[in-house]
């Protein structure tokens, strides 16, 4: 049975912070709470597990636990909503089908490692408050796709101002935003570089410097990347922590390989 959730109580919170996932839907319901028609927050449960599901703008998540099963009403659910990605528990992800309408992608979780390259970083290159709109000019060259400026704005604004969310930008041309930091567990995420300084190294030397600025704060920040992004973060030596799989739609036109390009 899926049914909506109206207040955060309903939420299983011990369930939820064991993936990024879980933590993502947390950060949001902390965020937006579930008065929202653009985010909106569901439970599931069957005869044999619970799980749990947020939609936010077009992106569907679910967080389940073992034993979770996918029914006919998941299947009709995702059907019915058609959001552009699906993420979250890959094991109930590899059972939903939909593939006229789903492309499999693979994933990966890493955890930034700081290294003795961060002592020689000049941390007054970073600006803790930046400019959101001067951020946007950044993210909307490394990614095609990203949501039009309001819309961006309007969320990214709102989380930053319920602490969910930080922005930072490194030397004006570089940017990571954390999107959300629960439990002293972080998620870094919209990472990108302008197209007139790629090729300078600040990526590498700015994701370095996050790595080593959260290990002293005494959290772990994390970052996902797709296939085609993953040597980049392997070569910075960065801890690969689990592979996951995300599904996005075969029928809407999207630029993927040119997301967020991280050249250094």
């Amino acid at each position: 049975m899926i049914k909506i959730i109206q207040s955060e109580s309903e939420l299983n919170r011990e369930l939820l912070l064991k993936t990024l996932s879980g933590r993502k839907m947390l950060a949001y319901m902390k965020a937006y709470g579930a008065g929202y028609d653009f985010c909106r927050f569901y439970k599931i449960t069957d005869e044999s597990g619970e799980g749990f599901m947020f939609i936010i703008n077009s992106t569907l998540i679910i967080c389940g636990d073992d034993g979770l099963e996918v029914t006919d009403e998941l299947r009709f659910f995702i059907g019915m909503n058609l959001p552009f990605r699906v993420e979250g528990d890959s094991r109930i992800l590899r059972n939903i089908g939909l593939e006229e309408h789903y492309q499999t992608l693979n994933r990966t979780i890493f955890e930034l490692v700081p290294d003795e390259s961060c002592a020689s970083f000049v941390e007054e290159y970073v600006d803790f408050d930046p400019s959101l709109p001067e951020v946007y000019k950044i993210l909307s060259e490394g990614f095609p796709n990203i949501a039009d400026f309001s819309l961006w704005y309007t969320d990214t604004s709102h989380r930053c101002r319920h602490g969910i969310s930080r922005v930072f930008t490194y030397r004006d041309c570089t940017t990571a935003s954390v999107i959300f930091d629960i439990d002293n567990s972080v998620l870094i995420g919209q990472v990108a570089t302008k197209l007139s300084c790629r090729g300078s190294g600040y990526a590498r030397q700015f994701l370095k410097w996050l790595a080593y600025f959260f290990n002293n704060l005494g959290k772990r920040a994390f970052l996902l990347a797709l296939d085609i992004r993953v040597g980049f973060y392997r070569e910075i030596g960065f801890k690969e922590i689990e592979r996951e799989i995300v599904l996005e739609r075969r029928d809407v036109e999207k630029e993927s390989l040119s997301k967020g390009k991280l050249q250094n």
